[in-house]
């Protein structure tokens, strides 16, 4: 089974990018989104989050702006913040990537935005990087509610995009148009599945 890592900062573009591929019958896994299911109410993290950030679980309700004030900024909060989340998004990764094995699939798509930073490259076939022009990042994370400075908090915290594109096999660059984006991913998915 090819297994391609999609990668890139926020809001370069990895939701539409993704779109591309599960629209061509490639099961996509989401880190962003399992992330989200772990810190639900009543998800597996919020245990451990209450215990590791006092203050950020109300009645069992993660309070998500708190928490990203908490770790921002501060590397040993980030850290047990990644301690706790990374081990449980990996156990839910082996379980889609086993399901897709036995179902059969030639391919699956695994979306996962510190792909480099965590050092996953191994795991891959290929690997995708999105990319967009700075300003065009920032206007789609604004878009998101986030103000100016979390925004270049987060970013500050990525690696730089110049060398998530230099370590990919592809770049898919999302700031021209959706046509261009379209184009280029059905190119790559011709050539992973000829």
């Amino acid at each position: 089974m090819i297994v391609i890592g999609l990668t890139g900062g926020i809001g370069m573009g990895k939701t539409t990018v993704a779109k591309i591929f599960a629209a061509h019958s490639i099961p996509c896994f989401n880190a962003d989104d399992e992330v989200h299911l772990l810190q639900a109410p009543g998800g597996r993290a919020i245990p451990a989050l209450d215990r590791a950030f006092p203050g950020t679980v109300e009645n069992g309700v993660l309070n998500r702006a708190r928490l990203r004030e908490w770790v921002l900024g501060d590397d040993v909060a980030m850290r047990r913040l990644e301690f706790i989340m990374h081990p449980l998004v990996r156990q839910r990764e082996a379980h889609f990537r086993s399901a897709a094995f036995r179902a059969g699939r030639r391919a699956v798509l695994l979306d996962l935005p510190l792909l480099f930073e965590t050092g996953s490259e191994n795991r891959f076939t290929k690997i995708i990087t999105v990319s967009a022009p700075l300003d065009v990042q920032i206007e789609r994370v604004r878009r998101r509610g986030l103000p100016d400075e979390q925004i270049e908090a987060i970013i500050a915290r990525q690696m730089p995009d110049a060398e998530k594109r230099r370590r990919a096999d592809y770049v898919v660059r999302t700031g021209l148009s959706k046509f261009h984006t379209v184009r280029r991913v059905r190119r790559i998915i011709q050539g992973l599945l000829p």
